[in-house]
């Protein structure tokens, strides 16, 4: 069989890759042009686009509006270790807005709370350098605001996360247009969408949270520990 000759913009996609990696194009360069570009691979501006956007779902180039494209530095990569135990790194500095509203639609549910139940959410953006780097929005009922605090997560938490059950659902989708402008990555690169719901030890939720974490940079790590029964049982 023969094998299949690759698209023009995958060949172009793979040639600027080769440049990137072996450092003939830069971290914070901008690259020329989408026409010039295009005059240079001698392709159709719309096949020029395409095989960028193949490079920005990859994460080694960003589009910025009004500006061009430019080669993306090193990402640096979140570890989700589940639990709301995400280590907190340094290096990534946190935007918190924090805003009172009212639970109405999936909020009241995943809270468990009746309509209009007043609320806080903590709106989380973590930046590398002048990059968005994740996306979080904690929701607690307003009676629980005043406790929360930044802890050993990159994101507000209002539940001591050791004594309290957490129930976390995860998806991989591709981001809303809202969620590919905030963190400036292409509506093709695919993100890890958590859920996480937390409920103390009387049964009352008391945080839930809805991270989005990008594809190119996110690794979601979860460890399970047997039980006391379940060690017996092997014994």
């Amino acid at each position: 069989m023969t094998p299949a000759v690759p698209s023009r913009r995958h060949t172009i996609a793979a040639d600027l890759r080769t440049q990137i990696s072996t450092g003939n194009l830069k971290a914070g360069e901008r690259l020329p042009s989408e026409t010039q570009l295009a005059t240079h691979y001698k392709v159709s501006t719309p096949t020029l686009r395409n095989a960028l956007a193949l490079l920005q779902a990859e994460g080694l180039i960003e589009k910025v509006h009004g500006k061009g494209n430019f080669i993306r530095p090193p990402l640096r990569r979140i570890t989700y270790a589940g639990g709301g135990r995400t280590p907190f790194d340094p290096a990534l500095q946190v935007i918190i807005r924090t805003t009172n509203l009212r639970a109405r639609g999936h909020l009241r549910t995943l809270l468990k709370v009746s309509s209009n139940s007043p609320l806080t959410e903590f709106l989380c953006i973590t930046h590398e350098g002048k990059s968005p780097h994740s996306l979080a929005r904690i929701y607690v009922p307003r009676d629980l605001a005043a406790a929360v605090q930044l802890g050993p997560s990159p994101w507000p938490q209002a539940v001591d996360p050791i004594s309290a059950e957490i129930r976390e659902t995860v998806t991989a989708r591709l981001p809303t247009p809202e969620e590919a402008t905030t963190l400036r990555i292409s509506s093709t690169l695919a993100v890890l969408a958590i859920t996480s719901v937390a409920t103390n030890t009387t049964g009352r939720v008391v945080e839930a949270a809805l991270l989005v974490l990008p594809g190119d940079r996110a690794d979601a790590v979860f460890t399970t520990h047997p039980t006391t029964e379940e060690r017996k049982t092997k014994r």
